[in-house]
């Protein structure tokens, strides 16, 4: 039997993960690319991988996007060995712990600026902010252009009303919601502190204690693993 369409409690996810490669790995980094996604494409609910490279020689960051059709099975991968074993790897190979962002949908409207690595807030939330956002704006929308509205079919009242208000909700009125209710949708032991030496709960990066190992000998260990 097929699998059912993901739940709202479990929804498709897509992870952008973003990392400031030394310039002296360019090369290592590469191989590590390699391995990670076909490691990565042998789990469950994998949907593809998209690598972004920088676009000149003073730019070294690197954009890695995954994409998974449940939430559940992005955990799934998150807490395994294989990638472990590769975050491990790249630590030596970056300056810096991976940002990282994991989106559904509507959280595109629920980012926090200089928090770019958060777990996205629970979807009643957002669905209540967004409500609370929206109810008073197509009111206030309905109010000022009554008499106009008046004059038009419904389908065109409808575009209109929404050609307004989504524009406003994306660059107006959501960012300045989420500020305001920020302590509520992330609660503070959710937010990480900017100079927490911690990496994101969401995909942690491993410290290594020792020397980097070769990356095309712990590709072939990886691929010997049976990970499903």
């Amino acid at each position: 039997m097929a699998e059912s369409q993901p739940s709202l409690n479990d929804p498709s996810v897509t992870v952008s993960i973003s990392r400031r490669v030394k310039p002296e790995c360019k090369e290592e980094f590469e191989v590590f690319l390699t391995g990670i996604t076909k490691a990565c494409s042998q789990f469950r609910g994998h949907l593809g991988s998209h690598i972004f490279r920088p676009v000149n020689s003073d730019d070294p960051e690197y954009r890695i996007i995954l994409k998974f059709d449940r939430l559940s099975n992005l955990r799934h991968w998150e807490a395994s060995s294989e990638r472990q074993k590769w975050f491990a790897i790249a630590e030596s190979l970056t300056f810096k712990p991976p940002e990282i962002q994991v989106l559904t949908g509507l959280e595109t409207w629920f980012t926090l600026s200089g928090k770019p690595s958060i777990t996205p807030p629970p979807r009643y939330k957002m669905a209540l902010v967004t409500w609370l956002a929206v109810f008073p704006l197509i009111t206030l929308i309905s109010a000022i252009l009554q008499q106009e509205l008046v004059m038009l079919p419904l389908v065109l009242r409808v575009a209109l009303v929404t050609a307004i208000a989504v524009p406003t909700m994306t660059y107006l009125l959501m960012p300045q919601m989420t500020k305001l209710f920020a302590n509520w949708l992330y609660p503070p032991l959710d937010i990480p502190s900017p100079n927490s030496e911690k990496s994101s709960p969401i995909l942690e990066g491993v410290q290594l204690a020792t020397p980097l190992p070769d990356l095309r000998s712990v590709t072939e260990e990886i691929e010997s693993v049976n990970i499903r």
